[in-house]
């Protein structure tokens, strides 16, 4: 019974939201929970209209910010105009919750740029992307291949923290994308390094799992179509966590001092 209930539930969530399709996983879901419940639950005329046009216009209200950011960034000829804007930016909603707005940090001639998911509690306090813990073993990490923070160029996804440190949305990696992007415009790296899965989903705009895309050199192709090796590896956060994986993330350290010695 609590299992049908749950289906119920998914089932009513999708005609609240107006779903009409879906695919891969959710598609089997969809079937499966209608031959299990054995019936379609109608939702009020009301409630759809409501909730179609509740999502219609967070849509509208996401697509306008997302091109408002992006012609913003087309007038920001350094990373101090940039991140003059970026403060100054109020199409994301995550600002209004956050202490303070976590703009990049590094040297602007950095041939390695670093990019995480978002700050943390650390960093949104202090204001300084990577500074809590997991910033200081970052730390230890670019040490450890004979690099300094002061040498490379670390930023997230986005620069707010979400409330609780929850996953963002894709509305609003949407909209700070181009935020992010032009960072990589005006630093032209030679390898960008993504910690953690979330990163790079967002930047090289796929799915694939983080134990899947880490420990191979992939490609960033920047807005002026020039490319960008990148390299995917785990997030200090999970390091924490997880000390088994250390060894990994090391391994991964070594090839982009291997690459850096390429160029």
């Amino acid at each position: 019974m609590e299992q049908r209930a749950d289906i119920k539930s998914i089932l009513e969530w999708y005609i609240e939201a107006d779903v009409t399709e879906s695919c891969g996983s959710e598609a089997g879901l969809l079937q499966t929970s209608v031959a299990a419940s054995g019936e379609l639950p109608q939702a009020d005329g009301k409630s759809q209209i409501a909730a179609r046009q509740a999502i219609s216009n967070l849509a509208q209200t996401t697509v306008a910010a997302c091109k408002n950011a992006r012609e913003l960034c087309e007038k920001a000829l350094s990373l101090e105009q940039l991140k003059e804007i970026i403060e100054n930016f109020e199409g994301c909603a995550l600002k209004f919750n956050a202490k303070n707005t976590v703009f990049g940090a590094g040297s602007d001639k950095a041939k390695v740029m670093i990019i995480g998911e978002a700050p943390g509690a650390d960093e949104d306090r202090i204001g300084k992307p990577f500074v809590g813990r997991s910033g200081q073993l970052l730390e230890k990490m670019l040490r450890a291949i004979g690099l300094s923070r002061e040498e490379v160029y670390i930023t997230n996804v986005l620069p707010w923290r979400p409330p609780g440190n929850r996953t963002p949305t894709d509305g609003e990696v949407a909209v700070c994308l181009p935020f992010l992007r032009k960072q990589i415009d005006l630093i032209k790296p030679q390898i960008i390094l993504l910690l953690g899965g979330s990163a790079a989903n967002a930047l090289l705009d796929n799915t694939e799992p983080i134990s899947k895309l880490r420990g191979r050199w992939l490609e960033y192709t920047s807005t002026d179509k020039s490319k960008i090796v990148a390299l995917a590896s785990f997030h200090p956060a999970f390091l924490l966590r997880n000390g088994a994986q250390k060894g990994k993330a090391w391994i991964d350290f070594l090839r982009v001092l291997k690459k850096l010695k390429e160029n």
